[in-house]
């Protein structure tokens, strides 16, 4: 019976995960960030790549409206930047524990995006990306303009709890550990939200509204000859996306050693953040965008980072030991990282992005697909 049971779900396993590239990779992908802190990384390491996985949500989100409806928008740090201080204000104005205003902060945040959703329903195209780019400016500027005490004004809403909060008043040795199993416990809770959230896109995606937001893509006015209500899914596109963009908002104030909340979670460049990341590993994919996400991670903490400090070295060495000190000095101002990206940083991207202009994880996808169809072909001849 057990091994009948086993047969049965290895077999569902494979012709539903292995035999698909991009849920094989997703998988795989999955299950290295699940061993990844088996590895003993720092706590500053885990810090990152939490960060980064929230970022992976609010790409997928902007991957979901952008890449299934053909919604463009450059604004969508208003749904990041609502939720998040929609989470600090219920905490500081109102006293309220952290869980209970994540749920209360999306809420707020799907009816923004309804709210956002009817005018931009009456543009299109680059009108449309004007109309989503001026809104969170405008709240910005509001924010700027409130008394300091409502919402902090430029300095933010400083003090938050966080997930796991470490005890006060610990030694040096008991806090660093206190410190680290914060970061590993961060890191698990911040990956489920990921898996959970990247699945619920995908599989949206790919069901039958999903179809129906492609088809208004293609042709909107052959969906509503055919009797579709095109505003009607084109709104919920904007909610689905506005729900996830909060999360991801709320997930990234709370997460870390502090938690806080400031107007770059607002600001033009936030708003870029998802577009790069989508562009990079694929538009309209969902997976694309989080594979974006961690490889523009890796090339920036890691790899650009570390060829910027051997360049600097060297340039010690052979006598130009000015312009090394001034490049390893400001390193971070060259190279950057994937949510304030410097010079080096951008050209690179460039590159890559002109090397594959579908985005890497779809590139990768498809010749991997090709891949597959040349063997069942060459399967199907043997057979002959």
């Amino acid at each position: 019976m057990v091994l009948s049971y086993f047969r049965r779900g290895y077999s569902t396993f494979t012709a539903k995960v292995i035999d698909v590239p991009p849920r094989l990779l997703s998988f795989l992908f999955f299950l290295l960030l699940l061993v990844f802190p088996l590895t003993k990384p720092s706590s500053d390491l885990l810090q990152t790549l939490a960060q980064y996985s929230t970022l992976a949500i609010f790409a997928a989100s902007w991957d979901f409206l952008v890449g299934r409806s053909g919604q463009l928008s450059l604004g969508h740090a208003l749904f990041f930047g609502v939720a998040a201080y929609s989470t600090g204000g219920l905490i500081s104005h109102f006293g309220l524990p952290l869980w209970e205003t994540i749920p209360l902060s999306v809420l707020i945040c799907v009816l923004v995006a309804f709210l956002v959703g009817f005018p931009c329903l009456r543009v299109k195209g680059p009108y449309l990306a004007l109309v989503t780019l001026a809104f969170p400016i405008i709240l910005l500027t509001i924010f700027l303009g409130l008394p300091s005490d409502w919402f902090g004004a430029e300095n933010g809403i400083t003090g938050l709890p966080v997930f796991f909060p470490i005890e006060k008043g610990l030694g040096w040795q008991a806090q660093e550990r206190a410190l680290y199993q914060q970061s590993i416990a961060q890191y698990y809770l911040i990956l489920l939200f990921l898996f959970v959230s990247s699945y619920i896109l995908y599989k949206l995606a790919y069901s039958k509204t999903g179809i129906i937001l492609v088809s208004i893509l293609d042709d909107e006015v052959a969906s509503k000859a055919s009797g579709i209500n095109t505003t009607k899914y084109k709104l919920m596109a904007f909610g689905i996306s506005g729900f996830f963009a909060a999360l991801s908002g709320c997930l990234y104030v709370h997460s870390g050693h502090t938690g806080s909340v400031g107007l770059s979670s607002l600001a033009l460049t936030q708003s870029f953040v998802p577009i790069i990341l989508t562009i990079f590993g694929g538009l309209g994919t969902i997976y694309g965008p989080i594979a974006g996400a961690y490889i523009l991670m890796f090339l920036g903490e890691f790899v650009l980072h570390d060829l910027m400090l051997g360049l600097a070295g060297l340039m010690t060495d052979i006598g130009l030991v000015g312009l090394g000190q001034h490049l390893e000095w400001n390193i971070s101002t060259w190279v950057g990282s994937g949510t304030s990206p410097g010079l080096i940083f951008i050209i690179i991207v460039i590159i890559l992005v002109i090397k594959w202009p579908t985005g890497i994880a779809k590139s990768l996808v498809d010749k991997l697909d090709d891949l597959q169809e040349a063997r069942e072909l060459e399967e199907r001849g043997k057979k002959k």
